[in-house]
This record gives C-alpha cells, sequence and structure tokens, in this order.
C-alpha cells in the first residue's frame, strides 16, 4: 500500500490549510487519484490495523438497503452511531439509494404518478452479465431530492464498473476524504464490493481506482500519520468468499487471509 502513503506525503506537501464543518481544521488538497490492482493482493494497510470485520459489517448492511443502525450494525460496531438519531435512523443515506431510489411513473388508467424504486445495485449487476461493453455500470448515492433528509450526505457519492478482458475494474468518486479514518475503510470495502461483485459475474477482480474530490488530513491527525509514515508497508493479504450471489453472502462467508499489519494507531474521528 506505498500508494497511500504517497498520497498521504504529498497532500502533506501540497496541500493547503482549510477550515471545515467540525471546526476541527484541515491539510487539504483538491483532486487526488490512487491505484489499487487486486491481482496482486487485497489493499488493506499493513502500516496500521484496519477492522476487516467492520469492512465487512458496514458493506453487508449498505447492500441489504439498510438505513437503521439498529439493523445487525450497531452491535458490531459503532462506525454510524455519531449520526444516528434516538431510534437508531439516518435517513436515505447509502443502502436506500443503492437498492431502493425512488422512482415515479406515470398510471395511464388512472392518471397519477405511481411511486417505484430503483435496485441500482441489481441493474448493475446485469449490465455487467448482458452488456458489459456499457459506458453506463453506474450507482450513485447522490440524490439532490434526498440530501436534506439524510444524516449525513454520501461522501463515496459514485461508482462506475468497467469491463475488458476478463476483467472487472472500479472507478469510485468520493467528495470528501478523511485520509486518516475514513479512506483505508472506504478503499477495502469497495475493493470488498470489486470482488463480489466480480465473482458473481465470472470475472477476475482487477483494478480499483480512486479519485477524490477534497482529499484531506484533519489537524488533531498529524502525529499519527507521521507516525505511520515512518512504518515499511508489508505483504498484501488474501480475500476469500465462496461462490454465491452477491445478495446471499453473509458475513461468516468472508475469511481474510495473511493480515500481518503493524500496531493500531487511533485517531478521533470529526463528527
Amino acid at each position: 500500500m506505498r500508494q497511500y502513503l504517497d498520497l498521504i506525503q504529498t497532500v502533506l506537501s501540497e496541500g493547503e490549510r482549510r477550515e471545515d464543518r467540525t471546526g476541527t481544521g484541515t491539510i487539504s488538497l483538491f483532486g487526488a487519484q490512487t491505484k489499487y490492482d487486486l491481482r496482486q493482493g487485497f489493499p488493506l494497510l499493513t502500516t496500521k490495523k484496519v477492522n476487516f470485520a467492520a469492512v465487512v459489517r458496514e458493506l453487508l448492511w449498505f447492500l441489504k438497503g439498510s438505513t437503521n443502525i439498529n439493523d445487525d450494525l450497531k452491535e458490531h460496531t459503532a462506525i454510524w452511531d455519531a449520526w444516528a438519531d434516538e431510534d437508531g435512523e439516518l435517513g436515505p443515506i447509502y443502502g436506500y439509494q443503492w437498492r431502493s431510489w425512488p422512482s415515479f411513473e406515470l398510471d395511464e388508467t388512472t392518471g397519477l404518478y405511481k411511486k417505484n424504486h430503483i435496485d441500482q445495485i441489481q441493474n448493475a449487476i446485469d449490465l455487467i452479465k448482458n452488456n458489459p461493453d456499457s459506458r453506463r455500470i453506474i450507482v450513485t448515492a447522490w440524490n439532490v431530492a434526498d440530501i436534506s433528509k439524510m444524516a449525513l450526505p454520501p461522501c463515496h457519492m459514485m461508482f462506475q464498473f468497467y469491463v475488458i478482458n476478463g476483467r472487472l475494474d472500479c472507478q469510485l468518486y468520493q467528495r470528501s476524504a478523511d485520509l486518516a479514518v475514513g479512506v483505508p475503510f472506504n478503499i477495502a470495502s469497495y475493493a470488498l464490493l470489486m470482488i463480489m461483485v466480480a465473482q458473481e459475474c465470472g470475472l477476475t477482480p482487477g483494478i480499483f481506482t480512486h479519485t477524490m474530490g477534497d482529499a484531506h488530513i484533519y489537524l488533531n491527525h498529524l502525529d499519527g500519520l507521521e507516525k505511520q509514515l515512518t512504518r515499511q508497508p508489508g505483504a498484501l493479504p488474501e480475500v476469500e468468499i465462496p461462490v454465491k450471489s452477491i445478495m446471499d453472502l453473509k458475513f461468516e462467508d468472508f475469511t481474510l487471509k495473511n493480515y500481518a499489519p503493524q500496531g493500531f494507531i487511533k485517531f478521533p474521528v470529526a463528527v
């Protein structure tokens, strides 16, 4: 994961001081990109420990279409606790937009519009299987009409799949990228999604391209990242999952092999 350390160093050397919503303050660089080839191993940081179990739990939670932390998330990880209301609800965030994007169709019999939902994940899988050359294999969580209803607007807001020579690539656009806390998690999550979709579609998971808008380092993360920059990346681990439909995969189906990270580094989360 030398790419990740190089990204941190670039933002530290080329970024500029910028205020932010949380009041913490950041060093920010607008427009950054890294690439990770999954054929070389699973891109999970080795210069600090990343909680792979939480990555799996959250991704499966998204894929269920869930928006409430009490739906098989809160008991396993506190990722979303700070933003949920007293009932655990977060509004129409990722899972809802991925699996139940609202649409309205005219009923010609009644002359009224009927509300339906679009399953973007299933549509993407169907396109990969049936029209792999399509340039429209896109999933977006940035539903402008629903932004005000969300506890937190989508940071990793849109991704596109690309099929070539039996390989499945993916590019993510992330409008806001917390490099110390969020980005290692995001890289692992989308790499895992690539593996799941590729396996269902009979493809080899290939290159994950991570494109960021505001790539930033919170000022209270500087010490931890400086420590991390002194560490040398180790060999990448591997992930194994059984051959199942993406919708049938359970937490117990995921096996992380040969992960030997260096010590955990604790970073405060800016809310």
